[in-house]
């Protein structure tokens, strides 16, 4: 039950960060509106976080740049299996990077510090719920 919780904090907020990060990137594109947008798809891939706890547990005393290198990877290894999963389910990916550093268009290289940087965030929130005991 807790794991399940657990899936569905990390998959909403996945969802609420990714609104609020398209929002951001239309803004420094010139849009005023901040149209911010996710795909409900997304739900479960950012649950999969879940699967991040038991890395985190067993690397908690490792430095914090060892620790984002290690979810960067993990992170991009989701996103990648999540990108073809969806395209051989459902015949399309939600996403598909176009930019020069992209893999198959599942990854992007360019997105390496804001997975990092995600990485490190879900530790935070892994500590948080653990302490609540949620």
């Amino acid at each position: 039950m807790k794991t399940l919780r657990h899936l569905l904090i990390y998959g909403i907020a996945g969802l609420v960060i990714e609104v609020f990060y398209t929002g951001l990137a239309a803004l420094l594109q010139g849009d005023l509106s901040m149209h911010g947008f996710t795909f409900l798809v997304m739900l479960p891939i950012y649950g999969l976080g879940v699967f991040l706890e038991p890395v985190h547990d067993r690397i908690r005393e490792q430095p914090w740049w060892l620790r984002g290198l290690v979810y960067l990877t993990l992170i991009w290894s989701i996103e990648y299996l999540s990108g073809l999963s969806s395209t051989v389910l459902l015949g399309t990916c939600p996403w598909h990077y176009r930019d020069p550093l992209n893999i198959n268009g599942f990854i992007t290289l360019r997105m390496a510090p804001e997975w990092f940087l995600a990485g490190l965030g879900f530790e935070v929130l892994h500590n948080t719920l653990e302490e609540a005991a949620i």
